[in-house]
């Protein structure tokens, strides 16, 4: 069946909200929500194989480790795995004292009394009743008239009321979710949430949870905040109600639709990391939370060790977080693109020339740092890169600071072996073909330095004298010049007949300290024109110099292909 080329014929666009005054899109974020993860509930029954205890208790230590003060353990009256698991957390006394635990039920007299007996000796605890209130549940699932769907959320919260009453050592919260807000009649959300208030009885100091959930993401994010503005505005006693969000990700956008329902008046957000949840997913309490993050504000919640979030995440869900994921993903702080790896390593460049520590690195919106991850990581190479990428990857690893020139002169090596390989050039492949290219430290080449000496003559010339060994041939040679490099020149020219003119040079330090290298860059002309390059590297600056030099005559000789 193909997709239809009309679909309003079965589709309808979602209806506006009547808020012309509307003023959440005016407002920003300032200070993070109150945070309840579902990740033990609702990210849990999402899942192929549901997490045993060892899994739950687990991830329950995670949620307690990054700071997540609110926390839904579960549907205890699903059945007897649920219902043992929370009444052994409860017993175990690992709940810390800052932290609330929550159970949800539907609105059944038998399903709350279970729910209640599985948090027996707790200190506090949240008991979370919802029922659907929109009109395609109401009429396709239950087949109930709105009074009737009224009447089972008063009913429910009757019950909540009497239960806890028989409980009076633990300190009760109660919250209810007009399941399907989404979708459902404004007026009548507000009617029914309304009807549950007057049976509960908050007060401004002991307030209710009204959660609000985007149970089907069925509309634009900023219809959903226009949702929220409006109820807010209309409830009656809005300083009795703590508003909750739930967003699911329908739509793709669960995220976004939480932001703006914070803008438009929601204290609290309820989600998962990593936004696991049923069908598309859960708001995604990791990127919300790095989000705000992001524009200064404290989200309250850390997430210094993301690998260990992801690596605890990934083995109770069993589901990877995707390479993609925002933050969290493998990939997404690596940078495959030539001019973006150019871009970040500018970026880095200037981080580390400033004073202060404001974040300006382009492409990336946060400190990978931040989150425990490296630098090193940052940029990396395949066949899509550009000369900054492999040149980050010697710097981070060998401390090589290339000079532009040299890149480019690079560039068609690693290009070459990127293309041959097929594949991503981890550090391993770049430093075996840049020492091969550049003669460094290996066995196949026609000249190599066995030791020197330097003199100044009475005139003022310096005067080379060494041992190079020719193709494993020790050699006695000698050569004057105006300084170190030019003596050397004279020596090759003199003794081998080769003839080089530099053209440019740089050294710089490789490393601190007492044990620091130096590294040495010579760009040289053959008589043809050609031009080679050398890299010389040594504990002296003056033998890293004649390294380089010899490294430029390997390079001449290689090409001449004598």
């Amino acid at each position: 069946m193909a997709m239809l080329k009309d679909p309003v014929r079965k589709y309808q666009p979602f209806p506006q909200v009547p808020l012309p005054d509307r003023q959440w899109p005016s407002r920003t974020i300032t200070a993070p929500p109150r945070w309840l993860s579902t990740d033990l509930r609702d990210g849990n029954q999402s899942i192929i194989d549901p997490m045993d205890a060892v899994k739950k208790n687990r991830f329950f230590d995670l949620l307690v480790e990054i700071g997540v003060k609110e926390i839904e353990v579960g549907f205890p009256s699903a059945g007897k795995t649920e219902f043992d698991f929370i009444q052994s957390l409860v017993r175990s006394g690992k709940i810390p004292d800052d932290v609330m635990v929550q159970v949800l039920t539907q609105s059944r007299e038998d399903l709350i009394r279970t729910s209640f007996e599985s948090l027996e000796g707790a200190r506090t605890a949240i008991v979370h009743l919802y029922n659907a209130v929109s009109p395609a549940w109401r009429e396709i699932v239950f087949r109930m008239t709105p009074a009737q769907v009224k009447q089972v959320a008063i009913q429910g919260a009757t019950w909540l009321r009497d239960e806890a009453a028989k409980r009076p050592d633990t300190d009760w919260h109660f919250q209810y979710s007009p399941e399907t807000f989404s979708t459902a009649e404004l007026d009548f959300s507000l009617e029914v949430c309304e009807a549950v208030m007057d049976v509960l009885q908050p007060t401004a100091e002991r307030p209710i949870i009204l959660n609000l959930p985007a149970t089907v993401e069925a509309s634009t994010p900023n219809i959903y905040a226009d949702q929220i503005e409006y109820f807010c505005r209309n409830l009656p006693g809005r300083d009795r109600a703590v508003i909750s969000l739930h967003t699911h990700n329908d739509r793709g956008t669960g995220v976004a639709a939480a932001e703006l329902g914070l803008m438009a008046g929601a204290d609290r957000i309820e989600g998962c990391l990593f936004g696991n949840g049923e069908r598309t997913g859960n708001c995604d309490l990791v990127t919300i939370a790095l989000n705000m993050y992001t524009q200064g504000i404290d989200p309250e919640l850390d997430f210094s060790d993301i690998d260990k979030v992801i690596e605890t995440v990934e083995f109770c869900n069993q589901i990877p977080v995707h390479q993609r994921h925002p933050y969290g993903g493998e990939l997404v702080f690596t940078a495959f693109s030539g001019s973006h790896q150019d871009a970040i390593k500018k970026g880095f460049a200037a981080q580390d020339q400033r004073n202060d520590e404001l974040w300006r690195v382009p492409y990336l919106p946060i400190d990978p740092a931040d989150l425990g991850r490296s630098y090193e990581a940052v940029i990396r190479v395949n066949s899509q890169s550009g000369k900054g990428g492999f040149a980050w990857v010697l710097e981070q690893d060998q401390g090589l600071k290339l000079p532009k020139r040299l890149q480019a002169d690079f560039s068609r090596q690693v290009q070459r072996l990127a293309d041959e390989l097929g594949r991503e050039l981890n550090a391993a492949d770049i430093w075996q073909v840049f020492r091969e290219t550049y003669f460094v430290k290996v066995e196949k080449r026609r000249f190599r330095l066995v030791d020197f000496e330097e003199t100044r003559a009475s005139d003022g010339t310096r005067l080379f004298t060494g041992t190079i060994e020719v193709e494993g041939q020790a050699q006695q040679v000698s050569g004057r010049g105006k300084g170190l490099i030019s003596s050397v020149l004279a020596t090759l020219k003199d003794a081998f007949g080769l003839e080089l003119e530099v053209l440019d040079y740089t050294e710089h330090a490789l490393g601190t300290g007492t044990d620091a290298k130096a590294a040495a860059y010579l760009e040289c002309a053959m008589p043809d024109g050609q031009i080679v390059w050398g890299v010389g590297i040594d504990q002296d600056v003056a033998t890293a110099s004649v390294r380089a030099i010899l490294s430029a005559a390997n390079g001449a000789v290689r090409n001449s292909g004598s």
